[in-house]
């Protein structure tokens, strides 16, 4: 049975913004952070990677900037969004080191994980 998507709003809780479409993002790889049950990561902050946070997510296990051509994973550049997981997110807050955010295009389900305070602190919208 395919999943299916929690309501698209974001955490202004109006209509969900894109995400990316290059690289395509998303849980449901449909440029969005649209979000479900089975979305176990939460994969619903659209951040604005940076060097530095691709760098931490490397070194904390999550390799998002090497090409996977296998999984048709093209690799994240600083400057790109992506559907970070809410809790890596905040785990890099923590750290000192997160990304900036589109909170347009952050879902609502973000605020399971994140306080909207900490999301607006990075806020690019």
């Amino acid at each position: 049975m395919t999943p299916r998507p929690d309501p698209p709003l974001n955490v202004l809780r109006q209509p969900l913004e894109p995400c990316s479409n290059r690289p395509l993002t998303g849980f449901f790889r449909d440029g969005h952070c649209n979000t479900c049950a089975e979305d176990r990561g939460h994969h619903t902050v659209c951040a604005v990677m940076t060097a530095e946070f691709l760098a931490y997510s490397k070194y904390v296990g999550n390799d998002l900037s090497t090409p996977r051509p296998e999984y048709r994973f093209p690799g994240v550049q600083p400057g790109e969004s992506w559907c970070l997981c809410a809790g890596r997110f905040l785990q890099a807050h923590e750290e000192g080191c997160a990304p900036n955010v589109r909170l347009a295009a952050t879902h609502l389900r973000a605020l399971d994980v994140v306080p909207l305070e900490v999301l607006t602190l990075y806020a690019l919208d």
